[in-house]
């Protein structure tokens, strides 16, 4: 009985020092990262990105190393790209590889968040 009592306590103490992960990273760094890029977003694409958009894509991206981060972005970009009126939806989504930028997800206001890994 002792021992099923230790292993009982030994299980939970792990449970609590397990670390939940959870999103670091916020909406507000986001905007700031991508908030050089909205006149970019609303024209015709005629020219590349500026190289001040691109250095927010590309801290962006560094920004959102696990799961949860990348989910976080990607629901605030999908928020953003909701939000913003006259956004060039074909720029949107392609402005990470226009940047030179590789995620795993396309920037879409339909875009499932919860699958981003």
């Amino acid at each position: 009985m002792a021992s099923l009592n230790f292993a009982c306590v030994l299980f939970l103490c792990m449970i609590a020092i397990v670390p939940i992960a959870q999103a670091t990273i916020t909406c507000t760094q986001v905007s700031n990262n991508v908030l050089q890029c909205v006149t970019y977003l609303r024209g015709t694409g005629a020219s590349p990105p500026p190289a001040n958009c691109c250095q927010g894509v590309k801290n962006l991206n560094g920004m959102a190393k696990t799961t949860p981060d990348r989910q976080s972005a990607c629901n605030c970009l999908k928020t953003a790209a909701s939000e913003i009126s006259g956004l060039n939806p074909t720029l949107v989504a392609n402005l990470p590889k226009n940047c030179g930028v590789n995620i795993p997800y396309k920037i879409s206001t339909s875009t499932d968040c919860s699958k981003v890994k």
